[in-house]
Parts: C-alpha cells; structure tokens; sequence
C-alpha cells in the first residue's frame, strides 16, 4: 500500500460536511501518512458516519473480522476514529479532520506532524473547512459582557455549557501546541481547552485531558476571559461538549479571519459591541484587547464596526471605564444555530452540495 491509500482516506474525508481539500503539493498526503499507519488509513477509508460493528467494516475492507475489531480498538485509542459501545459490542464510525482526529493527536505532536499541518493550514487557506456554511465554530460570548437584563440562551452562555455537564477536564491546545513547535508561539496559556462529559468520572485517567471539577473548568473560564482569549464551541445548540479558548494568531478557526481573510470561518455570536461614548474617555484599551480589527479610535471615542465585530466581549473587562458592552444583534442579522450536530452536518452537506448517501 502506497500514496493511494491515503487518497482514498483523503476522498473519503472531504465527502463529510466538515471536508479535508486537496492541495496543489499533495501536502495532506504526507500528513494523513504522518498519523495513520498504511493499514489503519485503508481500513478508515471504509467507515461511515453512522456507527457500525466491526465485520461490517471489515466486509468492505477485505479483512477478517477479528483483524479489522483488533485494529479499529487500537484506532479509537489513538484517536483516529470514534466509537462506543453499541447492543453486540462494541461500535465504530468516521471521525472526520478538523473537529475530529486533528485534536486527538496531542500525544504524537512533533515537530514534523506541526510543520505538516502548518503547511496544510496555509495552502488551504480555509478553503472548504472554513468558508463553507454553517462553520464549524461558533463564538461564546464572555458573560460579564452580556448585561444582566439582556435573555441569555444557554448555547450563548459558556457558564451554562459547564454547569450542564458531570465531567471536566482541561487539556493544552493543541494549535498553540503545534504552533510553538514551527517556532511561531505566542504567550497565552496553552493549558486551557476545556472538555465536559454528561457522566461522571470520564477522564479520570486520561493521557491527553487533565480531569478537573467544575469550580476549577470555572476558573479556567475566568482566566481565559482576563486574558483575551475568544470562547468558541461546536456551532449547534445541543450536546456542546468542548469550550475552545481561542487566540487569533495560532488557532486554526480564527486565523480563518486574521490571516487568510475567510469572513465566514466562525459563527458571530448573537451579540455585538456598543460604546457608551459619554463615559468613553478614549484610552484605547479596547482596541488594544480586539484582534479582529472591529474596534478603532478615530478621535477622542471608540468606535465598533459592527461587521467586523464577533460579539466575543472580550473587549468589555478590558475597559477602565466601563464604556463598552454587548447588546443583542438585529434577529436578521443572526442565522439560527442548528440544534444539534446532525442538523449542522445536514446543512452544511446540502451548502458544499455533496451527497452523503454513501458515507451515511
């Protein structure tokens, strides 16, 4: 098994809503090589996104059945592929690139897979995985930001995703993870995605999460605001598993906005920023704190581009003086977020135009 092989995966991943291009120097190749051994990639390029046993895999592998369970077990540890448990055993299904296997590989990020990825990233250049709709991201707004009187739904409330779930855990980001390995880090906390379970005890034990109470993913949540860094989670309304705390130099999505110019790469939030320009005394601090240029200071007040502008809030703990807040957006300029992931994948299947009748 050669070059072929992982074609075949590549194929079979971009036919999934969330896609995996092709690029002109076959770099995506060489990175599913990387992470996929020549047999697991052909196995993989088998599955579809509904779960299935292993000799259903297996039948249109070509391999016995014990083989194709024996690999897909090793495959699901890695983090190439999802499973649970189903009525006979266990289950396996397609996990696609980005959300997906991508951040699986925090144990194996190296210099080398870092550089792939990186050089994957920028011939891309968010084609498919980000500019196509719905995104894959949408933002979470700060919750200080948001003033009290304003209805709040909980998919907009990164406090209410935490308090839904059982189990928290913390895990380092793995793009300022890759990226400090092609020597372009930055300074914000690495320790700081935040992942939830709906049952308990889930990542005692884990290798890549760190397991943690609700008080300390609350804190964590804290921390990440002070900072400036941007909340974004999986851009449906139900089930949200993950709270990604985003810098806009190494994160895959945002960059979608402050390097390759994808206007689409993240879902807006349903809010967007104001200035109160009477207590506004001008210091910039603001506009210092925004990476997405949706803040200037053409004199002596702050000003808000409301189309540049994605309703994070992060902008408003930055303020002295208190002169900036969030307030709803116009309900049209607002798409309505998918309720579940299902619904996401449906929609963003029918936007690429693809058919996913033989991959479902």
């Amino acid at each position: 098994m050669g070059e072929e092989v992982y074609r075949r995966l590549a194929e079979r991943l971009d036919a999934t809503p969330n896609g995996f291009p092709a690029t002109e120097s076959g770099v995506e190749l060489r990175l599913l090589a990387k992470i996929f051994a020549p047999e697991e990639a052909a196995l993989a390029a088998e599955l579809r996104l509904r779960y299935e046993p292993a000799d259903a895999v297996a039948a249109r592998a070509g391999v016995a059945p014990q083989e194709a369970y024996r690999m897909l077990k090793g495959m699901a540890r890695k983090g190439l592929v999802r499973v649970r448990r189903g009525e006979g055993g266990l289950v396996f299904a397609l996990l696609p690139f980005v959300v997906g296997f991508y951040e699986e590989q925090l144990p194996r990020m190296d210099q080398e897979l870092a550089a792939l990825a990186d050089q994957y990233f920028r011939e891309t250049a968010g084609r498919t995985i980000l500019d196509a709709s719905p995104p894959i991201h949408r933002v979470v707004p700060v919750g200080e930001a948001v003033p009290f009187d304003l209805e709040v739904f909980p998919h907009e409330h990164a406090v209410s995703i935490i308090e839904s779930a059982r189990s928290w855990g913390v895990r380092d980001c793995i793009c300022r993870v890759q990226k400090q390995l092609v020597g372009e880090g930055c300074d914000y906390p690495v320790e700081a995605c935040l992942v939830m379970a709906p049952v308990e005890g889930v990542f005692e034990g884990d290798g890549i999460t760190r397991s943690i109470s609700k008080e300390e993913a609350l804190e964590i949540l804290r921390m990440t605001e002070e900072v400036g860094l941007v909340h974004t989670t999986g851009n449906y309304r139900d089930q949200n598993f993950y709270i990604c705390n985003c810098c806009p130099c190494c994160c895959a999505v945002l960059r979608g906005l402050t390097e390759f110019d994808v206007p689409s790469a993240v879902a807006r939030s349903g809010f967007r920023s104001v200035v109160e320009a009477e207590a506004c005394v001008g210091c910039g601090a603001c506009v210092e704190r925004c990476r997405f240029g949706a803040l200037s200071l053409p004199e002596d007040v702050a000003v808000v581009d409301p189309g540049r502008c994605l309703g994070c809030g992060v902008c408003v703990p930055a303020c002295p003086e208190e002169a900036i807040r969030l307030e709803r957006r116009p309900a049209e300029e607002v798409p309505p977020t998918p309720s579940t992931i299902r619904e996401w994948g449906l929609h963003r299947a029918q936007a690429r135009g693809i058919s996913l009748e033989e991959i479902v």
